[in-house]
């Protein structure tokens, strides 16, 4: 790791994707040392700025520079999964040259691979126990490795690298609470620039600095994520008392406009009746008339301008407070009256190990909370139920229809757009009930027509959710995958909402203990090779 100085800044950045979605316009930010949690709703361009400073992807205008050597850990990771372990930590040459020099090949090209770095194999080793995948050999393929597991063997090459600058984007997506607690240990030992893109709310009350990306503009805040909120609420709270302020003055600026407007129609009429009367003289009545006229233009101008003046401070009061789009999750009515079959698992043995030993069942609208280690079988299981997978013995037996939501969102294709997607699932829905099913999932008018390769992980979650809801026939069995995966904050509390008001069954595999808990589960299943009957209680120590 360099010892100068190491910063990224960002000079009047813009980037757009090829179908003219604009992401940043004229943008502007400097990172410099410290751990630094970048927050924003779905789609506000977090990952995407990610990939800039990774190089990634280059800006149509202004310039990005990084100074120091940058490791960058995508969210949605893909490996060959016939990749040894050595190759993914990038050690791969100087292991073999090693191993030649071992055996007694002295050729130069073996010393000039290996250099310095004769300890090669124990400094891997050292970081893959450090990232509790001491396990895990390293001529072992990607393949036999489970989801959380290739996360943790791609931050461990990032570590072994020793990178100034580290860029994860999610990282704690697909890892359970014991891979997570390591990568909280080297989010904590990290010194040098770090930029953590995460809705991860522990992960987040480890950073410096919060740097809330909206609307194409960053806003700093001191401190951890709970910091943020609080400074958050007061700026909040500040901003709905400007707005009750702006708008007592709108009002009073109208009043003030409208006597004033009925003064000078007083004023007009006893003048013209004075006219009239012949009071006055004309010449003298005339005057006045005209002294009025003008008098009465300056006064009209001076309240319209207040009142002018006054709706655009209530405008600016108003930008000031936040009013969130969220999405609207209205699951099909799917009812699955107690004590029907639903499911039926009878002596399956999985893909890769795992096993469901005797009779499963699954009956009436349950509600089933799948926990498990990385690597113990919770997607193999979802996939072999879903038809994916075929089993090594056994059997499955579905009695409703079901929709599976896997954990890497490859249901869609990226090549079309969302509503293209969408209507591949429900070929008898009318294009006007995709589009208005979308529009609950903050798909509105073009953004329904953008290419699904260029959405972020969380419009990717909500048009996957989209395509599965609206399939025909619609589920009886819902199966979710890691469903908090790439959501932020808000969308989670939706997600959550939809699913306590689903009527059919569900299985939910998860890492994230509160949000099962909030769920209603009925039932806690933990894998661990075989599959048994927890409890939420028990649930912490045995994940760890």
């Amino acid at each position: 790791m360099a010892t100068h100085p190491t910063f990224i800044t960002c000079s009047s950045v813009s980037f757009s994707w090829p179908d003219g979605t604009e992401v940043l316009d004229d943008f502007r930010l400097a990172v410099g040392p410290g751990r630094t949690g970048l927050i924003g709703l779905n789609g506000s361009g977090k990952s995407t700025l990610l990939k800039l400073f990774a190089g990634e992807l280059t800006p149509a205008e202004g310039t990005i520079r990084t100074v120091g050597e940058v490791g960058y850990l995508p969210q949605n990771l893909v490996l060959d999964t016939a990749l040894r372990v050595d190759e993914v930590l990038g050690i791969a040459a100087t292991r073999a040259a090693l191993h030649a020099i071992e055996a007694g090949d002295v050729a130069e090209e073996h010393f000039a691979a290996v250099g310095d770095d004769w300890d090669v194999e124990e400094r891997a080793r050292a970081t893959l126990d450090q990232l509790g995948l001491g396990h895990i050999g390293l001529d072992r393929t990607i393949g036999e490795v489970s989801g959380g597991e290739s996360v943790l063997l791609r931050l461990a090459a990032l570590l072994l690298a020793r990178p100034d600058i580290l860029l994860l984007d999610e990282p704690t997506n697909n890892l359970d609470l014991h891979a997570r607690a390591r990568l909280y240990d080297a989010v904590d030992a990290w010194s040098g620039v770090l930029v953590v893109v995460s809705h991860d709310r522990q992960l987040l009350e480890r950073v410096d600095q919060i740097a809330d990306l909206r609307e194409g503009e960053v806003t700093w805040y001191g401190g951890t994520y709970s910091a943020y909120e609080e400074a958050l609420a007061a700026e909040q709270e500040a901003a709905e008392r400007m707005v009750r302020v702006a708008e007592a003055d709108v009002q009073r600026q109208k009043r003030e406009l409208s006597d004033a407007q009925m003064k000078l129609a007083r004023r007009k009429r006893y003048g013209q009746k004075s006219f009239e009367n012949k009071v006055v003289p004309k010449i003298v009545a005339n005057n006045r008339r005209a002294a009025a006229q003008v008098s009465a233009g300056k006064h009209r101008a001076l309240h319209t301008e207040r009142l002018a003046e006054a709706r655009e401070r209530l405008d600016l009061a108003e930008e000031a407070v936040r009013d969130d789009d969220e999405i609207r999750i209205e699951l099909p009515r799917t009812l699955v009256h107690p004590g029907r079959e639903v499911l039926r698992l009878s002596g399956l043995e999985l893909q890769y190990g795992a096993r469901v030993a005797g009779e499963f069942e699954l009956r009436g609208p349950e509600r089933v909370a799948l926990v498990g280690r990385n690597g113990a079988g919770k997607s193999t299981l979802l996939r072999t139920i879903a038809g994916e997978l075929e089993p090594v013995a056994g059997t499955v037996e579905t009695h409703v229809p079901l929709r599976f939501l896997p954990q890497r969102l490859d249901v869609l294709d990226d090549e079309l757009s969302v509503v293209e997607n969408v209507a591949r699932f429900a070929p008898e829905a009318t294009a006007n009930t995709v589009r208005a099913r979308l529009a609950r999932f903050l798909f509105k008018g073009a953004r329904a027509d953008r290419p699904t390769g260029t959405l972020s992980g969380g419009e990717r979650f909500r048009a996957t959710l989209a395509a599965l809801l609206l399939a025909e026939p619609a589920p009886q069995l819902l199966m979710l995958d890691e469903p908090t995966n790439n959501l932020d904050m808000a969308s989670v509390r939706k997600l959550t909402a939809a699913l306590e008001a689903y009527e059919g069954a569900l299985i939910v595999a998860s890492h994230d203990v509160p949000f099962l808990e909030s769920l209603g589960i009925t039932r806690w299943l933990l894998l661990d090779g075989e599959l048994r009957a927890t409890s939420p209680e028990e649930v912490g120590s045995a994940v760890r």
